[in-house]
């Protein structure tokens, strides 16, 4: 794989980031039709959670997969595949007659998404390099962030329009206008695949892999909210020994002069390695905000879905700032991965000197909220690119399904932890956020240290 000169390389990003921002609004659609689903449905609470949390599990341990995937057949053709998959499942939902296939069909849904989002930055690592690739990686960074929030708007206000009667349906129906068209568009403005070697999958690699994170994410995303019950800890523990063998294999493939499922290069450099954790520590943090705020606005202070899912539109907006910025700076650009971890440290900060003096809602703090998502924008845009442009390209479906699922697997823990810390502290709603940003604060500063051994 190579740097591949194209003309359209705007449309080709457009195409590549709009399949990015579809699989983000859908990661967290669903939180809020929830209740409704259950209601119309006649469905347990367990049931329910299936809906919201079969789509993350079928994403977060398929895209190491996926990205092989697109090393192996293209990234093109893999991404193209992944949107049918993505569209034909989200008909499938919207058309569920009852809970049990719309339970599957949100994990094939998953699947999907799986499939096409480490296309998303393979293609930006094969199309754009230096100043262009950090501007792209910037639209990029605003399609994770804005598509989650914009999941939780959407959610709201089309289950508030009940637009035909129809309820919740309409969260997952809207996408299969947008999935047709963006097939369309795909076809025509994505660059062939170049032909030549492709490797062979490995298999038993994706066995292993798929095992060690579905141990991983599954009790993270359900043990919290069941108090953790035995299985947790026990597929936790599992998950150890199940690690070990996936690198053991891997070993294996590579002394054999085979093509591992992701390769030994990429995570031998010690300062990819740093990037992802201080990738890991901060986007962790983000996630966890998401669902903590939306518990201490909503069941701490009794406000409306709606006003939860605006508050955090400030927080988005700064984010989005950093893109445009970043390639027109200069000087300094090195550091850039350090100061925008600091910058959202002081965000945090900020956010909990209001908390601390009293604050409880409102303008004030929306706008503190924003210091972090600019430090967030920041930091995700330019460590994203410093850990891609450590190796060549010849390793881009790697560095994709790593950056990827690293990003899912923080975001899962982060939000069992401040999740379980609030519940904890729930019966003093703005004691518990107080905890719980204290910890983001030393989460981030890990991350700004990650971050200067990654650029030192």
């Amino acid at each position: 794989m190579h740097i591949t000169q194209t003309r359209n390389r705007g449309a080709i990003l457009a195409v590549l980031l709009t399949g990015q921002f579809m699989a983000n609004i859908d990661t967290a659609v669903a939180n809020v039709a929830g209740p409704s689903i259950g209601a119309d449905l006649h469905a347990s609470e367990g049931a329910v959670g299936l809906v919201v949390s079969g789509y993350v599990v079928a994403f977060a341990v398929l895209l190491i997969t996926g990205a092989r995937l697109g090393s192996s057949l293209g990234y093109r053709r893999t991404f193209l595949l992944g949107l049918t998959v993505f569209t034909a499942a989200s008909a499938l939902c919207g058309l569920a007659p009852g809970i049990t296939l719309l339970v599957v069909a949100r994990f094939v849904q998953g699947a999907g998404a799986a499939l096409m989002v480490p296309q998303v930055l393979s293609g930006i690592q094969l199309h754009f390099e230096g100043r262009d690739r950090l501007k792209a990686l910037g639209y990029f960074s605003i399609a994770l962030s804005g598509g989650a929030v914009a999941g939780q708007l959407l959610g709201g206000v089309l289950i508030a329009a009940d637009l035909f009667g129809t309820g919740w349906r309409p969260i997952f129906l809207v996408n299969v206008p947008i999935g047709i068209a963006l097939a369309v568009a795909g076809r025509r403005l994505l660059p062939v695949d170049s032909v030549g070697h492709r490797d062979r999958l490995d298999l038993t690699g994706v066995l292993a892999l798929s095992t060690t994170v579905l141990l991983v994410i599954v009790p993270l995303l359900l043990g919290s909210e069941r108090g953790w019950p035995t299985w947790s800890w026990l597929c936790l523990l599992l998950s150890l020994p199940a690690l070990a063998l996936f690198e053991y294999g891997e070993r294996r493939t590579a002394a054999r002069g085979g093509r591992p499922l992701v390769a030994r290069q990429v995570l031998a450099d010690r300062s990819v390695r740093a990037g992802l954790l201080a990738h890991g520590c901060t986007s962790g943090t983000y996630f966890a905000l998401l669902f903590v705020l939306a518990l201490y606005l909503q069941g701490g202070l009794h406000k409306g879905p709606a006003y939860s899912g605006f508050a955090m539109v400030v927080w988005v907006a700064a984010f989005g700032l950093a893109g445009p910025i970043l390639p027109k700076l200069r000087r300094g650009v090195r550091w850039m991965p350090v100061i925008g971890c600091l910058v959202l440290t002081a965000g945090y900060v900020a956010v909990l000197a209001y908390l601390v003096l009293g604050g409880r809602t409102g303008a004030l703090l929306f706008a503190l909220l924003g210091i972090g998502g600019l430090g967030l924008g920041i930091s995700a845009n330019t460590l994203i690119g410093a850990v891609t442009s450590r190796m060549s390209s010849e390793y881009a479906a790697d560095l994709s399904g790593v950056v990827a699922t690293n990003a899912q697997l923080s975001g899962a823990l982060g939000v069992a932890l401040a999740g379980s810390t609030y519940a904890a502290l729930a019966a003093d709603p703005s004691r518990a956020l107080e905890v719980v940003v204290a910890g983001f604060v030393v989460l981030t500063l890990i991350g700004a240290a990650a971050a200067h051994r990654l650029v030192r």
